[in-house]
């Protein structure tokens, strides 16, 4: 299918604050790039990576209403950490608001924030992605794991997964993990 991204990104674009749209289109190219290296459809990771916040914008409280409304799941984690909604409702939203059918854009956008076992090519683009875009902020081994998902995607995906993790559990940060980042961790992890 074609898809007017120029139309989706100017949609976009009236919705989201600078900072937001920037890494937007920073995730659109990775994912662009990272679908060239492994032979993935270019255009569905260059709209999933175009989409991937597209719910973002909205608060927690916004959040939880729009997809009790929707009649979107939410699990006691994300009720008890509203921002993991995102996912789930920008993949709604890719629907809705931006007529995406393709089950494996929305799939992508929907596991984009904690991952999950058994990703498909594209959901791991999707999740790299986010992550190493170029406008990321810098961390600890950020060079290593850039060439890594380049190199080996699962490997990529797990030094990820093992940064999120240890990042949600230092001191002064103490978020809540959840436990679909876990098992993604311990999935990657045993296939490497």
């Amino acid at each position: 299918m074609q898809y007017d991204i120029k139309e989706m990104s100017a949609k976009l674009q009236h919705k989201m604050k600078e900072k937001r749209f920037v890494h937007t289109v920073g995730v659109l190219y990775t994912a662009a790039a990272l679908a060239m290296r492994y032979e993935e459809n270019i255009e569905n990771a260059s709209v999933a990576g175009l989409l991937h916040d597209n719910a973002k914008y909205f608060s927690d409280e916004k959040m939880i209403a729009k997809c009790e409304k929707y009649e979107i799941e939410i699990r006691e984690v994300e009720r008890r950490n509203p921002y993991l909604l995102h996912a789930k409702l920008g993949a709604f939203y890719a629907k809705k608001d931006y007529n995406i059918e393709d089950s494996e854009i929305l799939d992508a956008i929907a596991c984009h924030t904690t991952g999950k076992p058994a990703m498909t090519m594209l959901e791991k683009i999707l999740f790299a992605a986010d992550f190493i875009e170029p406008n990321r902020k810098m961390v600890d081994g950020m060079d290593c794991i850039r060439k890594e998902c380049f190199v080996n995607i699962d490997r990529g995906v797990a030094l990820i997964l093992g940064r999120t993790l240890n990042y949600l559990g230092e001191a002064g940060v103490k978020k809540e993990i959840d436990e679909q980042t876990v098992r993604a961790y311990d999935y990657y992890k045993m296939k490497l």
